[in-house]
């Protein structure tokens, strides 16, 4: 009996030795990189900004866990490696400046060396979620109490036409030479989107700003025209509730103290810096407020709003804003998105069906402290 028990034993164990191991969940890279610019249309994002995949480790590559950071430091790299990440969100591109070499002289350097050899991918999408619906902005305005928000700047659409594209029309004289489409044509970016029938006819064409000097050339020449051709610059559509920073409108108006208490609820702040407006008290009412995460001060130039909320403005443009009665609230550059990334964890892990697992860093921080 004792024999017959351990054969048994015996036989359970090996079957499941047998037995393929179960891995955790993952997604390949591209599949997570679709989400996110789902989620974040890169189109939405700053021309002068650097977003999307910046490192991306040799194909196939699998991603089991997600590091969400603020800044990619070498802490947080460190702390990427000992979480075993396949890749890494950092809402600032890491990577901003073309490099000449990669080396191990720099700290970003260092981090493209760590990341390659590790096999961890780097994506950055920085203002694309600056201007998204639900985006960092958003998240910001919560922060303020029940409110309306609109976007300061409106998104627009990345259909056709391109930036600083033009129509033109013209009706066409008796004998016109049709040779001149086969010219007009051979323009970069000219399209002729309405072909001519008969003398009488209208010719309708788009072309961008750089041929528009010599598609009115051509067209001006042309023998027996009554009138030269009407030109109309054509503007993408704005995307609602999507572009740069927020006015808020309050649905009851509070003081700024009582603001700023909010505030720093719900960035988790001890401290914030203030400038009252002139001739304004912490008493003084607020009925609006004009908001952008991060460096806000081109984005809120020129607002009319009781109070500014930002991370960091310079010397002058708080004088700016103080001068015209705006009071300004500035909690430093990273502690006004960092808190999204919470939010954004909640989000990733619904959108990727919970096959990659998301984490928010633990090290990552603002540089800047009060001493």
């Amino acid at each position: 009996m004792l024999l017959s028990k351990r054969v048994c034993f015996l036989g359970q164990a090996l079957l499941l030795r047998s037995r393929p191991l179960t891995l955790r969940s993952h997604m390949e890279l591209a599949g997570v990189v679709s989400v996110l610019e789902r989620l974040a249309p890169l189109a939405l994002a700053e021309s002068w900004d650097n977003v999307g995949l910046l490192v991306e480790p040799s194909p196939p590559h699998q991603v089991r866990t997600l590091l969400l950071t603020n800044d990619l430091t070498e802490d947080v790299m460190e702390e990427a490696l000992r979480v075993q990440a396949q890749l890494i969100l950092s809402y600032h591109p890491p990577l901003f400046r073309p490099f000449t070499r990669v080396t191990m002289a720099t700290w970003k350097e260092r981090l493209v060396v760590r990341a390659l050899e590790n096999r961890v991918a780097i994506y950055s999408p920085h203002t694309a979620f600056d201007a998204s619906p639900h985006g960092v902005n958003d998240w910001l305005a919560k922060g303020l109490g029940d409110c309306s928000t609109v976007p300061l700047t409106i998104s627009v659409g990345d259909s056709f036409p391109t930036p600083g594209s033009h129509r033109l029309e013209v009706t066409l004289p008796e004998g016109f030479d049709v040779s001149l489409l086969t010219e007009l044509e051979s323009l970069r970016g000219v399209r002729i989107t309405v072909q001519p029938l008969s003398p009488g006819s209208r010719l309708s064409l788009t072309c961008p700003r750089k041929a528009l000097v010599e598609v009115v050339r051509l067209l001006s020449a042309v023998s027996g025209l009554r009138t030269g051709p009407e030109i109309v610059e054509l503007q993408k559509p704005p995307i609602p509730q999507t572009g740069m920073g927020r006015l808020c409108t309050l649905r009851e108006k509070v003081s700024v103290a009582t603001l700023i208490e909010r505030v720093k609820g719900h960035l988790k702040l001890k401290h914030v810096r203030l400038a009252l407006g002139t001739r304004k008290t912490l008493d003084s009412p607020v009925a609006s407020v004009a908001l952008c995460a991060g460096s806000g001060a081109s984005i809120l130039r020129g607002v009319e709003a009781d109070l500014f909320l930002t991370g960091e403005m310079s010397h002058h443009e708080v004088l700016d804003a103080v001068a015209v009665g705006t009071s300004v609230v500035l909690c430093e550059h990273s502690n006004t998105e960092r808190g999204f990334l919470t939010e954004l964890r909640d989000v990733l892990t619904q959108h990727l069906q919970s096959q990659v697992t998301v984490l928010v860093s633990a090290v990552d921080k603002d540089p800047l402290q009060v001493v």
